[in-house]
């Protein structure tokens, strides 16, 4: 959920869980949401720099003042705090039945970048960045499915059916 990622992990680390979650993320099919996507990076810049847990490579940033949306649009507003398209990058059963480009709930002041192998699916506000990502039995996504509506409730429904296998990527 919504979070910073300092708070976050000394949470996790005073209930024992650092080294849990990575372990229960490469056994069990795990959803994180929010700041689940950015704590599963290598390193967020938040909070004066805070390492994540690894299970995705990459460092999490802030978005960037004052660039603009678009061509000829406002500059983005921090935080990026509405509705946004989602656009999967490759097949995952917990996009099954819900169309490229739908849109998605998302509050957020920091972003993946949507460069590496694990991003499934990129949204954009003002910079492309990740919106899922997807390794193996763990998957997370940058958007809230529970204030989604009607998407985020069928990719939760996906999730509970999903048996962590995914597809092998299109060569």
């Amino acid at each position: 959920g919504q979070g910073a990622i300092g708070h976050c992990r000394v949470e996790l680390a005073q209930r024992d869980l650092l080294g849990l979650l990575p372990e229960l993320a490469r056994e069990k099919p795990t959803l994180g949401v929010c700041l689940g996507l950015q704590a599963a990076l290598e390193f967020s810049e938040e909070n004066g720099g805070t390492p994540g847990l690894g299970l995705f490579s990459g460092r999490v940033q802030r978005f960037p003042a004052g660039i603009p949306e678009g061509p000829g649009l406002l500059p983005i507003r921090i935080p990026h705090m509405g509705w946004n398209r989602v656009d999967p990058t490759r097949p995952h059963p917990l996009f099954e039945g819900i169309p490229p480009g739908t849109r998605f709930y998302f509050v957020h002041s920091y972003y993946a970048p949507a460069g590496t192998a694990e991003v499934a699916a990129v949204s954009h506000y003002g910079v492309p960045f990740a919106a899922a990502m997807g390794r193996g039995s763990f998957f997370a996504v940058q958007f809230h499915p529970e204030k989604s509506q009607h998407a985020g409730l069928r990719l939760l429904a996906n999730f509970s059916r999903w048996d962590g296998s995914t597809p092998a990527p299109v060569s």
